[in-house]
């Protein structure tokens, strides 16, 4: 089983960064995890917010293939207890696998993006910038393997 974690635009805090080190390494214990950037020319930066989408959808869609399941952190989507998303990502690899999750920009995804997943996840009813919720999206990824497994890391 492998995960890939795009994530468009780099990260600017040095704590996320680190933190998303710690989480990178763990994971790898469990699955084959890659966590590509999508870097936009800086010429693109400051095109107007729906452009600017726009342009990061096209650098998104080069990275994934036909087969692969697309999940969306996304605040519009569906909402699960650690446990219950150790249960669907469980499910998920019964029967796939390739699980791309994806990180869009400041502005959100383009309207490409979203027809092209298969789903979305919501990591909180809470509103968190898009470099933090790298950290966040780690830590459950995480937690939800040594879930799977078993392990001691989640108490219940």
């Amino acid at each position: 089983m492998k995960i890939t974690f795009l994530q468009v635009g780099k990260t600017h805090f040095d704590f996320v960064e680190s933190g998303v080190a710690v989480f990178e390494k763990r994971l790898k214990h469990y699955c084959r995890f890659d966590a590509p950037f999508i870097l936009l020319p800086s010429k693109l930066k400051s095109l107007p917010a729906d452009e600017l989408k726009e342009a990061e959808s096209a650098m998104i869609l080069k990275k994934i293939n036909p087969q692969d399941i697309v999940i969306l952190l996304d605040e519009k989507g569906s909402r699960f207890t650690s446990v219950a998303f150790a249960n669907f990502l469980q499910k998920q690899f019964l029967h796939h696998s390739h699980l791309v999750f994806i990180v869009g920009g400041a502005f959100g995804f383009h309207k490409s993006i979203y027809e092209r997943a298969n789903h979305q996840l919501s990591l909180s009813d809470m509103t968190f910038s898009h470099q933090l919720i790298r950290l966040v999206f780690m830590e459950q990824l995480y937690r939800a393997f040594t879930i799977i497994k078993g392990e001691p890391y989640h108490n219940e």
